[in-house]
C-alpha cells in the first residue's frame, strides 16, 4: 500500500477498487428491486382500492355472490332446466295481473310510436366497428308502429297470466322480484318474445325497423346524436342491473321512443345474416355451439366452436352489462333463438294497415 505524503487516506488497490464496484453494483440491483417491488405493491393496493370501490357499488349483498355470478353459459343449462318445469301451475290469475299497475300506467307502457315511411341511414362504414356493422346503406321503410318502451315486467305478467306460459327463471314462484315492475322483462328467449308479442296482437321489430327508430332521417349513432353521453342511458355497469324504462327520459329517439340505448338488448325478428355488400368472412354468421371432442379437452372443460344448422338472431341496443360503444344504434349483435340472458329482452312492432290506432 503506498502512502502519499499530507494525505491521511491511502491509494486503493486494484483488488479494492474491484470489490467496491462489486459492492455499489449490488447495491444499485437491491435498491432497483426494492423499486420493483414497491411499485407491484402499490399497483397491487390500487387494485385492492378499486375492487372495494367495485364491490361498494354492487346492486346486491355481496354474500350473495355465489349465486349472483355465473359463468359463460350457465344461462342457457339453467334455462333449459326451467323449461322443462314449465307445466307446474303458478304465478298470477288474470285479476292479479291487472292490478300490478294503474290504468294509466297500463296505458303508457302499452304505447306505440309511429315511425313515419321514409328512406335513412343503416349501418355504418367506420373502420374499427365490428364487421358486422358495415357497410352504411340507405333503406327504404313503410311507416309502421313501435312499442314506446320494451316489454316490462308486469306486461310479460298479464301474458303468463292469461295463457299460462312459463314465468322467467328468476320471478322466485311465478312472481315478479320486489320492486321490478316496470324494469324489462328479461330471461326470456326468442320464442318466449315472439310468442308474446303474437298474444299481443304484434309482432318482433325488424332490425331495421328498430334501427330507424332510434336514429332517425340523419344516421345519428345514439338516439340523441353521435357523442356518447353515458347518463343518458343505463351500460355498463352504470347501475348494475336493468332500471325502469322510463327512467332515461334524456334519452328518448327523435320518434320519442325510449331505451332504444341500454338497459336490455333486444330481440329482433331477423336471423343474423351480412349486408349487402359486406366486408364481413362468412364464418360469422354460422351458428357454432361449443364441443369437447375428447376426454381431455372435457376434464379441462376445453370446447371447440362446431358448426350447427341453426341461424344465430339477431339482438340489438347494448344492455346495462356491456359496452357503452356497443349501444350504437348500427351494432348488431346476436345469439341462438333458445338462449335467455339477464339482459336480454324484447319489445314489439306492428304493421299501419294492421294495427290501424297504434295498439291503443
Amino acid at each position: 500500500m503506498t502512502v502519499f505524503p499530507g494525505r491521511n487516506k491511502t491509494a486503493l488497490t486494484a483488488e479494492d477498487r474491484a470489490r467496491r464496484k462489486r459492492y455499489l453494483s449490488a447495491t444499485l440491483v437491491t435498491c432497483i428491486v426494492l423499486l420493483m417491488i414497491g411499485g407491484s405493491l402499490h399497483v397491487v393496493k390500487l387494485g385492492a382500492n378499486r375492487m372495494d370501490d367495485m364491490r361498494k357499488m354492487a346492486s346486491y349483498d355481496l354474500k350473495e355472490e355465489g349465486a349472483r355470478v355465473r359463468a359463460a353459459g350457465e344461462d342457457i343449462t339453467l334455462q333449459r332446466v326451467h323449461e322443462a318445469d314449465k307445466d307446474r301451475a303458478r304465478g298470477y290469475i288474470a285479476v292479479e295481473a291487472e292490478r300490478l299497475l294503474t290504468k294509466d300506467e297500463w296505458a303508457e307502457l302499452d304505447s306505440m310510436i309511429l315511425i313515419p315511411a321514409g328512406p335513412f341511414l343503416m349501418g355504418t362504414n367506420l373502420e374499427r366497428t365490428d364487421a358486422q356493422n358495415r357497410p352504411q346503406h340507405t333503406v327504404n321503410l313503410p311507416a309502421y308502429w313501435i312499442d314506446k318502451y320494451p316489454v316490462t315486467n308486469a306486461q310479460y305478467a298479464k301474458f303468463v297470466a292469461a295463457t299460462s306460459h312459463r314465468p322467467p327463471l328468476h320471478w322466485k314462484n311465478g312472481k315478479i322480484p320486489q320492486g321490478e315492475l316496470l324494469h324489462p322483462v328479461t330471461m326470456v328467449t326468442w320464442y318466449d318474445a315472439a310468442a308474446y308479442a303474437k298474444w299481443a296482437g304484434k309482432r318482433l321489430p325488424a332490425e331495421a325497423e328498430f334501427e330507424k327508430a332510434g336514429r332517425g332521417s340523419d344516421g345519428r349513432r345514439w338516439p340523441w346524436g353521435d357523442k356518447m353521453e353515458s347518463e343518458r342511458l343505463n351500460t355498463y355497469y352504470n347501475v348494475g342491473s336493468a332500471t325502469n324504462v322510463n327512467a332515461y327520459p334524456n334519452g328518448a329517439s327523435p320518434y320519442g321512443a325510449m331505451d332504444l340505448a341500454g338497459n336490455v338488448n333486444e330481440w329482433m325478428a331477423d336471423d343474423f345474416k351480412p349486408y349487402p355488400k359486406s366486408d364481413a368472412p362468412s364464418d360469422l354468421f354460422q351458428g357454432k355451439i361449443g364441443r369437447s371432442t375428447n376426454p381431455t379437452d372435457q376434464a379441462m372443460k376445453v370446447v371447440d366452436l362446431m358448426p350447427v344448422d341453426l341461424h344465430y338472431k339477431v339482438l340489438r341496443g347494448g344492455s346495462w352489462k356491456g359496452d357503452p360503444f356497443s349501444t350504437s344504434l348500427f351494432h348488431r349483435n346476436f345469439a341462438f333463438p333458445n338462449y335467455a340472458s339477464d339482459f336480454f329482452g324484447f319489445r314489439c312492432a306492428g304493421d299501419v294497415k294492421k294495427q290501424g290506432n297504434g295498439g291503443k
